[in-house]
């Protein structure tokens, strides 16, 4: 079993630790001396029993506001994920429901012989215009 020294406000520890493990202890020990000189910073020296509780409980202040951060971020994509199973299920009810029935339009048809009295009006309106246009030059 391995044992490493570590460094927590300003002292130093011995600790053993299992095979393969003393990567994961330094990194907990300096968040530890972190809190710590966060500590001996600002109430100046303590004794070593007070300074690694209060560094525990400042870690584990933390460590209860991340834990909360995870449940709700937890519940949130619980949430998404219910309205994604739900978006998916009415997709796929569109894509198997059957396709909507023709709609029936109907377009008005103009009798021819409306047609042919339209331009013989037409005519007579464009003779009249060119005979006023004749009269209105002389």
């Amino acid at each position: 079993m391995p044992e490493i020294k570590i460094n927590i406000g300003g002292r130093t520890f011995d600790v053993a630790c299992q095979e393969g493990e003393e990567h994961y202890l330094q990194s907990a020990a300096r968040m530890l001396d972190a809190e710590a000189a966060v500590l001996v910073g600002q109430i100046g020296r303590l004794p070593e029993s007070r300074m690694l509780l209060m560094a525990g409980l400042m870690l584990a202040d933390k460590t209860a506001g991340m834990e909360e951060q995870v449940r709700a971020s937890e519940q949130t994509i619980a949430a998404l994920q219910a309205q994604l199973s739900e978006a998916q299920a009415q997709t796929e009810a569109l894509r198997n429901a059957p396709p909507p029935e023709a709609e029936r339009v109907e377009v008005p048809v103009i009798p021819a012989s409306l047609v042919e009295t339209m331009a013989e009006l037409a005519a007579r309106a464009e003779a009249i215009a060119d005979d006023a246009e004749e009269r209105a030059t002389a």
